[in-house]
């Protein structure tokens, strides 16, 4: 007795189809499962026999083998068990062949047979559609997160009984309603505003010129001067989740299982801000079974290191590659897995190892080969990849006394989203979004400039003594700032401006 349930798995951030069969022949009892299963999959047949037993059906008692083809390919995570469960009943003649062929089937199991989320339902969806599947059968709490897929049915079960009764044509199951918006409102729903930062004018700009062009920024200050406030600040002012981009990032929150309980959809752009103890796996991504790491995580939104120096060297080191590329690539013996990372980079430092270099209101304690130590933890190729430098001071005591009354995240946001619409518009037959994606030949087009710009730009990169990479950064920051003002052409200003954000190349200049 054969019988085959279509089901399917994940590799990156995407899923691909997975034929379960199952053969029941006679022979001693047994159960064995083959095509290269992971131990949480070999696992499966407690909880298979299980469920079938506590449902009111019989398990027979014969030489059970299922495959899982493509075999070449590791199969790990417990979506399995129901598409298992079902191609036994199915050989055994309780379950008909025609309608289980007809749905892609994915689903843990309980032991009393009822069916539990798995990681990745996202992606699965889509897979079933590229397929050509009539419907998926999901479990009942990812019903939201499969429905965002439109042209396909999607069947939420509760459990085996309910699944079994619908393929017999006993009982219905009604499909969810694709709502393009269900569970997703762009914007930010949070209480942050940069109407609540008390001075620091300058360093608003910066962060309104780098949320414009997605450019990645570094904040230098000492302690207490905001820079972990402002930069927690910066989602509200980037332009709202495309629903296009909610799917991508979506997609990689589903295949690590983070998307929060009852939501369909990622709706605001994510926020990471991992530890300075964490490893270079779990910040780029890999591991045994590999997985996505923290810039793939901040997909379509904000990387923010506090305290840069305070990273091991080697973990930032590893943000070289995809800060440029803006993917992540992990290789392994058997494969090669891509994850997307196109993010925007914030990060904040101190001046020294005590924080108080520079301050007028501080003595610094550290010595001169401290500070030297402590800022070259930061070497030069990866400063090359942050386009603007920022000086963060101490905010006057005056200052904070002032009431509300700062501009709100709301109107940096409107002149962000303007700006955002030019570029649009300017890279609309490309693949890129933004200034900062620019590759050299775009700034030949783009970013053209007269005479006297030209050798204003050439004599502040020769006395900064910057590289080539750092002078392109440069003339996207420049044509940014000409965006925001709506300029089609880049003068004086803008490239005065942009030269100014090369803070920590000035200081070793200077030195």
């Amino acid at each position: 007795m054969l019988a085959k349930v279509l089901s399917g798995a994940v590799i990156g951030i995407d899923a691909y189809t997975v034929d379960v069969e199952v053969d029941i022949a006679a022979g001693l009892p047994s159960f064995t499962t083959v095509g290269l299963p992971e131990v949480s999959v070999k696992e499966s047949k407690e909880r298979v026999k299980s469920a079938i037993n506590n449902s009111g059906y019989s398990f027979p008692d014969d030489r059970i083998t299922i495959n899982l083809a493509p075999a070449d390919i590791k199969k790990e995570g417990t979506g399995f068990d129901l598409p298992a469960a079902l191609g036994i009943l199915s050989a055994t003649g309780l379950v008909p062949g025609e309608p289980l062929s007809r749905h892609m089937v994915v689903g843990e199991l309980s032991l009393d047979g009822a069916v539990k989320p798995v990681k990745g339902i996202l992606p699965m969806a889509l897979a079933a559609k590229t397929a050509g599947c009539r419907g998926i059968i999901v479990p009942y709490s990812s019903r939201k997160e499969a429905a965002v897929v439109s042209g396909i049915n999607v069947l939420a079960v509760k459990n085996l009984f309910q699944v079994v009764d619908y393929l017999r044509g006993v009982a219905e199951i009604e499909p969810e309603p694709f709502q393009r918006n269900t569970g997703f409102t762009p914007g930010t729903a949070t209480d942050m505003d940069f109407a609540d930062v008390m001075g620091q004018e300058h360093v608003k700009r910066a962060l309104e010129v780098a949320a414009a062009g997605s450019h990645n920024l570094l904040m230098t200050g000492p302690p207490g001067s905001g820079k972990t406030m402002m930069a927690r600040r910066i989602p509200t002012i980037l332009p709202p989740f495309s629903f296009e981009e909610a799917i991508e990032t979506t997609k990689i929150f589903s295949v690590v299982g983070m998307l929060e309980k009852g939501n369909a959809l990622v709706g605001e752009r994510p926020f990471r801000s991992p530890h300075h103890t964490i490893s270079d796996a779990g910040l780029i991504g890999g591991g045994h079974i590999p997985r996505p790491g923290e810039v793939s995580l901040a997909h379509n939104g904000v990387l923010f290191l506090d305290e840069l120096p305070e990273f091991k060297k080697h973990v930032l080191e590893v943000l070289r590659q995809p800060l440029e590329d803006q993917v992540v690539t992990i290789a392994r013996a058997q494969s090669t897995i891509t994850y997307p990372a196109r993010f925007m980079l914030a990060a904040s430092m101190n001046p020294c190892p005590c924080g108080f270099l520079g301050d007028p209101k501080h003595s610094c304690t550290c010595k001169p080969s401290q500070v030297q130590k402590y800022v070259s933890k930061i070497s030069g190729p990866l400063l090359d990849r942050i386009d603007i430098h920022m000086d963060v001071p101490a905010v006057p005591h005056r200052e904070l006394r002032l009431e509300k009354g700062f501009e709100s995240s709301e109107d940096i946001r409107k002149r962000v989203v303007a700006a955002r619409a030019v570029q649009t518009k300017r890279f609309n037959k490309t693949s890129i979004y933004s200034n900062s994606q620019m590759s050299s030949r775009m700034i030949k087009t783009h970013c053209k400039t007269n005479d006297h710009v030209s050798a204003m730009l050439e004599t502040a990169i020769d006395r900064l003594g910057l590289s080539a990479r750092a002078y392109n950064r440069t003339l996207k920051v420049a044509r940014t700032i000409a965006d925001l003002e709506g300029r089609d052409e880049i003068n004086s200003n803008h490239v005065a401006e942009a030269v100014q954000y090369r803070g920590l190349d000035r200081r070793r200049f200077f030195e």
